[in-house]
């Protein structure tokens, strides 16, 4: 392609040369990725093939890393969604770079997420089921219903803001591929740009942010609810609820950082994506680690001073039994590490940042794991304890997966703008304004009286 026009600003050059042309790093990276993918994917095929005993799992570890990467996904998703709702609401004008990014993630991390659950089905008609037989009392059903609407919602909430820049892209890469120009003139919905067309999709942003808002805390809320509506032990717990909700937000976060970089790194966002917005969400950051102890430190002082037979068995083999080692990563990763890199203001930079964000990941997950897999390895109807080791066939889906859930991240902005242009030279021009309004303001107050 040729280079950017001249007449285009130095953000709309920056924002639309990945469109245009990519460096071979980018197409390195995105070929180890499709091959962590396909790997994941014949593994799958030889899941659907052979049957799910190929996992190991069965009475009584009848959920393992399928269950834990369900919950870790869709605990990515919320996060996104939550952060750019949020900053629109309060009308925080440091949002504007990193919006687009948060929905991103929201919608692709909600898709992988969903396609766990298919793949601990075993075979893939199975997910037909839960729409045939599924029992309205059943809190599985009621998270199928909460992740199709809340899934809708977010496509719909990534795509509003999208359409003004799409329009951009309709006029501008000209000498773009002809499917390019075809997908951008058909998503634009031949916007224009006038001013009742503007003040109506700020109005349907503005809306579905506030409806987005308590529709995170509830879906959520019911995924925790597949297990606290058991009777198993540490699961039957009212504290799921919003232990998950706070984990999921916490580990979106963190998501974002990891992936904010590398499209901040690969694509020269740095003037955009700069120091505010990583100490304000390194700030956040630090206290969803916080509350995350909180939550932490109440589950398991509750339970263990309680000490009921059942609970407590599975609270051994977490603390000093076969998943101590877990537990001890799990707590330096999400507390530990936080706290010793962003306490410091120094520590929010976009290097500690992403190496906490990465322990939080690690650390995130392995929660995930030790609340699925210690219940069920202590069965509480008589049955002897079981041990759990994860089978090649999950490693290779569960790596596959993350690797789509990135090469997805980086497809998306190689096609759509990681930037959402007309929102930043609108704030832009709304600093601009608010500049010369101090300076005028600075100039009456030093004019001499007369």
């Amino acid at each position: 392609m040729r280079p950017a026009p001249a007449h285009e600003t130095k953000l709309e050059q920056v924002v639309l040369q990945p469109l245009r042309r990519t460096g071979p790093g980018f197409y390195y990276l995105l070929a180890g990725l499709g091959l962590v993918f396909l790997a994941g994917v014949a593994a799958l095929a030889r899941q659907w093939a052979v049957g799910l005993g190929v996992t190991g799992l069965g009475r009584p570890l009848y959920w393992g890393f399928y269950i834990t990467n369900f919950v870790f996904f869709i605990g990515f998703s919320y996060a996104g969604t939550m952060i750019s709702a949020i900053l629109r609401v309060t009308q925080a004008e440091w949002r504007r770079p990193i919006t687009r990014i948060a929905e991103a993630i929201t919608v692709i991390a909600l898709i992988i997420g969903v396609i766990q659950i298919w793949f601990d089905m075993g075979r893939p008609d199975r997910v037909l089921f839960l729409f045939l037989y599924g029992r309205i009392e059943s809190p599985m059903l009621w998270d199928v219903f909460c992740i199709g609407v809340y899934l809708l919602s977010s496509l719909l909430y990534l795509y509003l803001p999208l359409i003004p820049d799409l329009a951009h892209l309709r006029d501008h890469m000209l000498d773009a591929a002809a499917w390019r120009r075809r997908l951008y003139t058909f998503l634009s919905l031949g916007w224009r740009g006038g001013a009742e067309q503007r003040r109506r999709l700020e109005k349907a942003i503005g809306i579905m942010a506030i409806i987005l808002l308590p529709m995170v805390v509830s879906v959520h809320s019911v995924a925790a609810w597949i297990f606290g509506m058991t009777m198993q032990p540490m699961w039957h717990s009212t504290i799921l609820g919003p232990y998950f909700v706070v984990g999921a937000i916490f580990s979106g976060i963190a998501m974002l950082f990891i992936l904010m970089s590398t499209v901040r790194s690969m694509f020269h966002l740095e003037p955009w994506i700069g120091e505010k917005q990583y100490n304000y969400l390194g700030i956040l950051l630090l206290v969803l680690s916080a509350f995350w102890a909180y939550f932490t430190l109440s589950e398991y002082l509750t339970t263990g001073y309680g000490s009921l037979t059942d609970e407590h068995r599975v609270l051994q083999a977490v603390l000093g039994g076969e998943f101590a080692p877990e537990f001890w990563i799990m707590l330096a990763g999400n507390l530990i590490l936080p706290f010793a890199i962003l306490i410091r203001r120094k520590g929010r930079t976009p290097l500690g940042t992403f190496i906490a964000s990465v322990g939080i990941v690690i650390g995130m997950w392995i929660e995930r794991f030790l609340i699925v897999t210690p219940t069920l390895t202590r069965p509480s109807l008589g049955l002897l304890p079981a041990v759990y080791t994860p089978s090649l066939t999950e490693i290779a889906i569960s790596f596959g997966s993350m690797a789509l859930l990135v090469l997805s991240f980086l497809l998306f902005f190689k096609v759509f703008p990681a930037i959402s242009i007309w929102e930043v030279e609108e704030g832009e021009a709304v600093e601009a304004v608010r500049r010369k309004a101090r300076e005028l303001a600075q100039g009456e107050a030093v004019r001499p009286s007369i």
